[in-house]
């Protein structure tokens, strides 16, 4: 569902795997009540997330559809088994040690400094 002529505000959400959620209100009521219900429905995402292994699922993106009455723009892309995808591409796996320890995880192809650039799936 995209904007209409009637919308006065709009706030977008784009969660880890890419998805993105718009919530359009007509008046402050209107934007109040939406951004509750996300609030609620932002619970049952991370339930979700966590009891499937962390990642927002179709299932997640259903809900927020019927809460909204929302068509999805994005759309995660599919993934070879146990790559990584960004809206960017396929992420690379990269591990180290720091002074506090080893680390690793997956980064977003994007050079260093875009600001679209996605944030890194830490594993831990």
């Amino acid at each position: 569902m995209a904007a209409n002529e009637n919308t006065k505000f709009q706030i977008n959400y784009k969660l880890s795997d890419g998805t993105l959620i718009n919530l359009y209100a007509q008046d402050v009521k209107d934007l109040e009540t939406g951004l509750n219900d996300l609030g609620m429905v932002a619970t049952l995402i991370k339930a979700t997330a966590t009891e499937l292994g962390g990642n927002a699922t179709a299932a997640a993106v259903q809900n927020i559809q019927a809460a909204f009455a929302a068509t999805p723009v994005a759309s995660a892309p599919a993934e070879q088994p146990g790559a990584k995808m960004c809206k960017h591409g396929a992420m690379s796996f990269k591990s180290g040690t720091s002074a506090r320890g080893a680390w690793q995880g997956y980064m977003c192809p994007s050079p260093k400094g875009d600001p679209s650039k996605c944030e890194t799936i830490w594993v831990r």
